[in-house]
């Protein structure tokens, strides 16, 4: 990448936002919109379907992330994009109002969602070439914790704030979200203002394609020498099913919450959901993928620790299992957190294996970060046909029921990690050689002492 000589703002003013607004972005377009489909009346399996629809621009926006090179500048990307999620989602809750509001909300949220895809490429296009290799170490840490705080604002923020203008100010749920989609629309707008100041342009990366035909020549050679990789579909399996249990989970998840005790549900109010998942959960997630990062420095990645991640990820899991069971009182406010916050933290300590497996293992090579996309991808493909089926699965056999699915579907995931090829070494840096098929290191089979 080109490291810019020029003076620039200060990081600390702009990546912490940044970085935010993503998570945010993100969190209330396909998270916060399930809380208020319930809220609604939907069913489950349409809400769950929604959701994963939603996710799809998230996982294909590597098609068109070379074509923003080609225009402008990356801030100008980045601030065009808020203010388009800021009407977007300003639209969505008007359109709650309307006879057909259902069509008219998700056409909407669809566009938040492609909008918001296109923001996370020109974020981390100015990212990567604004700071040089240094200061991307240095404002990790910070990334992540701002990223969080996205997830947090949504679902710890918007949630609540509907249920108390519904419970306290007797508003109908229509008109309450529609207000909460207001708020979160005049939200990013003054984001969109503040990196409209304060955001740097960002720079050209070094393979900046010139034309479009010249974008497209090279999307295919990404593309042909991806499936060129030794044991590919190998590092495949492992990319898609390691999450496989906690995507299953994850939409159904949340509805369980909120959903009424005589459907199975724990019937909480949004304001203690939100808190629960948005407010103590993201600390947990948050604190656990600081702790987990730590802890794989430490002991490093290789198949067994893989496996031991994996497991981490999946086994909490169980903890929605009991609680289906159980069905604690609402009253029980801490016991509720405790349990959610233990299957938040095994989430995000094991979901730190997982992408520093695909990013040492499956990106290496000239198309770095092609590859990488197409990795997450393969992650987000999951995400979306897990979620497209899990509400229709959890109205077919209840929650319970569908919770032990959950359990008995970490297997696929748990097999993946163990048979992982490791090609690349994980002490340093692999060559960028040519990739066309041969030049890559034996698998290092024997490499889990």
């Amino acid at each position: 990448m080109n490291a810019p000589t020029q003076k620039v703002t200060p990081p600390y003013l702009w990546v912490p936002t940044g970085y935010m607004a993503m998570g945010f972005v993100l969190s209330a377009v396909t998270l916060s919109t399930n809380f208020a489909f319930k809220n609604l009346g939907l069913p489950n399996g349409t809400i769950t379907m929604l959701a994963a629809v939603l996710t799809l621009p998230y996982v294909f926006k590597f098609l068109w992330a070379p074509l923003l090179e080609l225009y402008r500048t990356k801030k100008w990307w980045v601030v065009l994009m808020q203010f388009g999620v800021s009407i977007g989602v300003a639209l969505a809750g008007l359109s709650l109002q309307l006879p057909t509001w259902l069509a008219a909300c998700f056409g909407a949220l669809m566009l938040c969602a492609f909008l918001g895809a296109t923001l996370d490429v020109g974020t981390d296009g100015v990212y990567v070439t604004t700071l040089n290799a240094r200061q991307q170490a240095g404002y990790a840490g910070i990334q992540s914790m701002a990223w969080t705080a996205g997830p947090l604002i949504a679902t710890g923020a918007l949630v609540p704030l509907a249920g108390v203008l519904h419970s306290k100010y007797n508003y109908t749920w229509q008109l309450a979200w529609m207000y909460v989609f207001i708020a979160a629309g005049a939200f990013l707008a003054v984001i969109g203002l503040w990196h409209s100041k304060i955001l740097p342009p960002g720079g050209k990366a070094a393979d900046a394609p010139k034309n479009t035909a010249e974008a497209i020549e090279g999307f295919k050679r990404a593309f042909r020498t991806f499936f060129q990789k030794q044991l590919i579909w190998r590092m495949l399996a492992l990319a898609f099913f390691y999450r496989f249990g906690i995507y299953l989970l994850e939409k159904v998840g949340n509805v369980f919450l909120i959903a009424n005790r005589a459907e199975g549900g724990l019937g909480l109010t949004n304001e203690a959901a939100g808190a629960i998942v948005g407010g103590w959960g993201s600390v947990a997630f948050l604190v656990a993928s600081v702790l987990g990062g730590l802890t794989l420095a430490k002991i490093g990645l290789n198949r067994r620790t893989l496996v031991l991640f994996c497991a981490l990820i999946n086994v909490p899991n169980l903890t929605f299992f009991w609680l289906a069971t159980a069905l604690p009182s609402p009253d029980k406010f801490w016991l509720i957190t405790t349990i959610i916050c233990i299957e938040k933290f095994g989430y995000g300590f094991g979901a730190v294996a997982h992408m520093y497996y695909m990013m040492r293992q499956i990106a290496p090579g000239p198309f770095k970060t092609a590859h990488y996309a197409f990795a997450t991808g393969t992650m987000g493909l999951c995400n979306f046909l897990t979620g497209f089926v899990s509400g229709k699965i959890e109205e077919a056999v209840g929650y319970q029921t569908f919770f032990l699915i959950v359990l008995v579907c970490a297997t696929p995931g748990l097999l993946a990690a163990f048979f992982a090829p490791f090609v690349h070494s994980m002490q340093d840096d692999p060559p960028e050689g040519d990739e066309g098929g041969g030049n890559e290191q034996k698998p290092a089979e024997a490499e889990a002492s």
